[in-house]
C-alpha cells in the first residue's frame, strides 16, 4: 500500500529517522569527497607520466663518456689558471665549439671566457671532430695542462685554421696556453 504523505511526513520527522538520514548524508558526502580525491590524484598521476623527460642525443667520438659532473666553462678556466706549464689534471668539461681544424677535424678550440680558450687535441689522434662541428655543444674528458707553444707549432694552428700568409707571419713569439686532450668527446646534436 503505498505511503500517504501523513505517513511520510511523520517518517521524516521522527527524531530517529531525522538522526539516520544525517548519519547517511554525512556518508554520503565523505564518500564523495574520497572519489573526488581519489580522481583528482589519478588526474595528477597521469599528468606526471604524460610528461616525458627530453632526451638529448649526443654523437660520441673517441672513448665512451658521460656528460653527467661535467664543469663549466667558467670552472674550468679557474683550474687552468691555478695550473703551472707542466702540470696536468684529469677533468671533465662542457663548452661550445669555437673553431676545428678545417683541414680534417684534427684539433677544436673552446671558449673559456670572452677572450680565453683551450686547444683541444684528440689522444693519440685516435678521432677527429667533424668539420662542420662549429658552435656545437661538447662534453670532453681527458688530461688537461699548460704549455708553451712554439712559434712553428703556432704557425701550424693558423694555417689548419685557413689564415692567410701574412696572418701566419705576423706569429713570431711563442705562446703559453690552455692545453686539453680528450680522451673522448661528446657532441650535441
Amino acid at each position: 500500500m503505498p505511503m500517504s504523505i501523513l505517513n511520510f511526513l511523520t517518517f521524516v520527522v521522527n527524531p530517529l529517522n531525522i538522526y539516520k538520514m544525517k548519519k547517511l548524508i554525512k556518508f554520503c558526502a565523505v564518500t564523495l569527497l574520497i572519489f573526488a580525491a581519489c580522481k583528482n590524484e589519478k588526474a595528477a598521476n597521469k599528468t606526471k607520466q604524460d610528461v616525458k623527460p627530453e632526451i638529448v642525443a649526443f654523437d660520441s667520438f673517441g672513448a665512451k663518456i658521460t656528460k653527467d659532473a661535467a664543469l663549466n666553462s667558467d670552472e674550468m678556466l679557474l683550474k687552468f689558471t691555478n695550473l703551472k706549464v707542466g702540470d696536468t689534471i684529469n677533468v671533465k668539461f662542457a663548452s661550445k665549439i669555437k673553431e676545428v681544424c678545417s683541414k680534417k677535424g684534427c684539433w677544436m678550440k673552446l671558449p673559456l671566457d670572452d677572450t680565453t680558450e683551450t686547444m683541444v687535441r684528440f689522444k693519440d689522434y685516435g678521432f677527429f671532430m667533424p668539420l662542420d662541428s662549429k658552435d656545437r655543444e661538447v662534453t670532453i674528458e681527458g688530461k688537461a695542462f699548460v704549455q708553451e707553444t712554439s712559434v712553428k707549432e703556432l704557425q701550424h694552428y693558423a694555417e689548419d685554421a685557413g689564415k692567410t700568409k701574412e696572418e701566419i707571419a705576423k706569429i713570431t713569439v711563442s705562446k703559453k696556453e690552455f692545453v686539453f686532450e680528450a680522451n673522448g668527446v661528446l657532441m650535441k646534436k
